[in-house]
């Protein structure tokens, strides 16, 4: 595979990753699937990231707060696959 194909197809598993976030974190729906409204809130948490509101604090928490609470929920996600996988593993015999 040529090399400006294999990037291409990189480049699309990520933007479709990063899609699949934004369905998975409600927001399609809480905004009524409005991408203007998306955008303008990925801009003002670009601005908050680089300090452009005071009001939030240091830009370096912010990113570390919502880094955890990402965390949280990717691992709430796995544990709740791996308990519906291996539901005899939950009960006594």
């Amino acid at each position: 595979m040529r090399d400006w194909a294999k990037a291409r197809r990189e480049r699309t598993r990520h933007l479709i990753e990063l899609g699949g976030l934004v369905q998975k974190a409600g927001l399609v729906e809480l905004v009524d699937d409005d991408r203007a409204t998306l955008f303008g809130a990925f801009m003002e948490l670009a601005d908050r990231l680089h300090g452009s509101d005071e009001a939030t604090g240091d830009p370096r928490h912010l990113a570390i707060r919502w880094r955890r609470r990402g965390l949280r929920a990717f691992d709430a996600d796995r544990d709740a696959v791996d308990g519906r996988e291996q539901p005899e593993a939950s009960m006594p015999p």
